[in-house]
């Protein structure tokens, strides 16, 4: 967004050789190499007191555009997205990497987004399972013992994605092999995996965003979900002709996870390995409902003729 705000460009960068080494053992998900750098503190409080007060601040609000105005961007954050570039430029002048700021890779905004790659994917993935979900509405009946399942919990479950996702998967995997014999034990497993996530959430919003613990707990919790759906897959193998779906489906998920760990500056300020990671799970999707649809059938069919399902 075009803005009034200075940029200023005269700031020199100190001791930069220097000021790496001691702000690369920055370890919060708030605080970066970037936010901590002396320029960039520099700037923001002269953009500040220059921009953000009495009447230019008022002209600010003025000149903003509604939509950013809706979406909680203020004056402060614009100083903060000025300097930002600010810092990016001197350091790239320099001939450093580029740093992080507050956590994050520079994203060149785009309207309200921040980062206009991930906004992307996680819209195209949330159509995605829209339509999916329609499609599976439309095609199970429901008489389907997972039908409620898979329609009720899944929205009970649509926050903090990630984790909520892989626990989802998890409560789902407990009531395809367990619950259709045993109910209650898929119901104490589901108040377990509620239990864990609103702690977790719980944890990361109000004690502290330990961007290591996140990973670690998801990764752990990830790796229960694996091996629960491939034993799974396995002793199925015979008898289900759709079972190849569902091990494919888990281990596309966890191996397109490992795009996270490459972490390179987003090209042309725009894609970074976060968007490309959710780019590329939006087809699973597709093969996940797919794998539902199939099941769902078949234990339709097989409740129809009395067998039991195992």
């Amino acid at each position: 967004m075009a803005s009034a705000l200075p940029r200023c460009t005269s700031v020199r960068l100190p001791a930069l050789a220097a000021a790496v080494l001691l702000l690369s053992s920055a370890t919060t998900v708030r605080s970066s190499q970037g936010d901590k750098e002396p320029v960039y503190r520099d700037c923001v409080k002269q953009c500040v007191r220059t921009n953000c007060t009495g009447t230019r601040l008022r002209g600010f609000q003025l000149a903003q555009p509604q939509y950013m105005a809706l979406t909680g961007w203020t004056c402060r954050d614009d100083c903060r997205y000025q300097c930002m570039w600010t810092t990016v430029g001197l350091y790239q002048a320099e001939g450093y990497r580029v740093p992080q700021f507050h956590g994050k890779w520079p994203f060149a905004r785009f309207l309200c987004f921040e980062e206009p790659a991930s906004a992307l994917a996680s819209l195209l993935n949330g159509l995605a399972c829209l339509l999916m979900m329609l499609r599976y509405r439309s095609t199970v009946p429901r008489q389907s013992p997972m039908y409620h399942t898979i329609n009720a919990f899944s929205l009970k479950m649509d926050y903090f994605c990630a984790t909520a996702v892989i626990l989802y998967s998890i409560y789902l995997c407990c009531v395809r092999t367990l619950g259709l014999r045993r109910p209650g034990v898929s119901s104490i497993v589901g108040v377990l995996l509620i239990l864990a996530f609103t702690s977790h959430v719980s944890y990361l919003t109000f004690v502290s965003f330990d961007y290591g613990y996140n990973m670690a707990a998801n990764a752990t919790i990830g790796m229960v979900n694996l091996l629960w759906w491939l034993c799974w897959c396995w002793q199925n193998r015979r008898t289900l002709p759709y079972w190849w779906k569902c091990g494919l489906v888990v281990l596309l998920l966890h191996g397109l996870a490992l795009l996270e760990l490459l972490d390179f500056p987003p090209l042309l300020w725009v894609l970074d390995a976060h968007a490309v990671w959710h780019l590329s799970t939006v087809p699973v999707h597709f093969l996940f409902y797919s794998f539902l649809i199939d099941d769902s059938l078949y234990l339709l069919n097989t409740e129809k003729m009395g067998v039991k399902v195992e």
